[in-house]
């Protein structure tokens, strides 16, 4: 079951940026880490009451939108570790806390650091200020607009009978293997990456591209778009300084892979449910 909870999606009110709440919940980036409370070795978010006992700077406040009915904001925060708090990386909070979860913090961070990098005009140099009803920054100089920078990407398991393909970066530990991954370039269809991916990085050809869904991945600023594809002719060769290996393995035969709330475990977990279906 390709994962989709309708309670992840977040409403988004015009006048978000006087928006406040005593309910509210703060993600607050701290440099490049995420402030967060531990309970029961689980981060969560800061609640609005929690914060306001802080001895901390608040250099932007952004209203992401309402989750379940809660307000929620991203903050760009400076100052030292309250007693009590703990800073991350993002990734930490991976398969810690529910998805819902993890999706809020990483869109806080994208648009903390949206407004982050837009402080001044990259056109004509003055100083940019939030747009009145986008998700955005706005030039009141010259009129020129920043968006929330976002990379396409693609991901995909190519498929042979029983077997997957899966490859080994050069950067993880031994024994922890994934699916083929790429940024789409300019002037590129999606379709087009695929297979320019998959020749670029193992030397094969592909057939048959289906789409079965996307995740933001907030690392930095990810939109993975998720594929099967079936093997069409080719030898595994590597071809860049990325993969270290890269091997076929039986559905019910696999190494070490990412958890569960990767789209690159959904995609192996599709391919497997699939292959157990057609078994019975």
């Amino acid at each position: 079951m390709w994962p989709f909870d309708p309670d992840d999606f977040l409403s988004h009110p015009v006048n978000h940026e006087n928006r406040s709440d005593p309910d509210a919940l703060y993600f607050c980036m701290m440099g490049d880490q995420m402030l967060s409370i531990s309970e029961g070795g689980i981060p969560r978010a800061i609640e609005a009451d929690e914060f306001r006992w802080l001895d901390v700077e608040t250099r932007s406040k952004n209203y992401l939108g309402a989750w379940r009915n809660q307000p929620c904001f991203a903050l760009d925060i400076d100052g030292d570790v309250p007693p009590g708090y703990a800073v991350s990386d993002l990734r930490g909070w991976l398969g810690r806390v529910e998805p819902g979860m993890f999706y809020l913090a990483g869109r806080a961070k994208q648009i903390v650091e949206m407004v982050r990098t837009n402080q001044f005009c990259g056109r004509c140099g003055a100083k940019m200020e939030d747009h009145r009803s986008d998700r955005a920054r706005s030039c009141p100089a010259c009129g020129f607009v920043a968006y929330p920078r976002l990379s396409p990407s693609i991901i995909v398991l190519v498929r042979r009978g029983d077997d997957m393909l899966l490859a080994r970066n050069f950067n993880w530990p031994q024994g922890m293997f994934s699916t083929l991954a790429g940024f789409v370039e300019p002037g590129e269809s999606i379709e087009q990456t695929v297979h320019r991916e998959i020749k670029e990085e193992v030397g094969l050809c592909v057939k048959n591209l289906r789409y079965l869904g996307s995740q933001s991945w907030p690392f930095p600023n990810s939109l993975m778009l998720g594929f099967h594809c079936d093997y069409d002719s080719g030898e595994l060769t590597f071809h860049d300084e990325e993969i270290a290996e890269a091997r076929w393995f039986r559905f019910d035969d696999l190494p070490n892979v990412p958890g569960a709330t990767a789209i690159s475990r959904w995609l192996i977990n599709s391919f497997i449910e699939e292959k157990q279906q057609n078994s019975n």
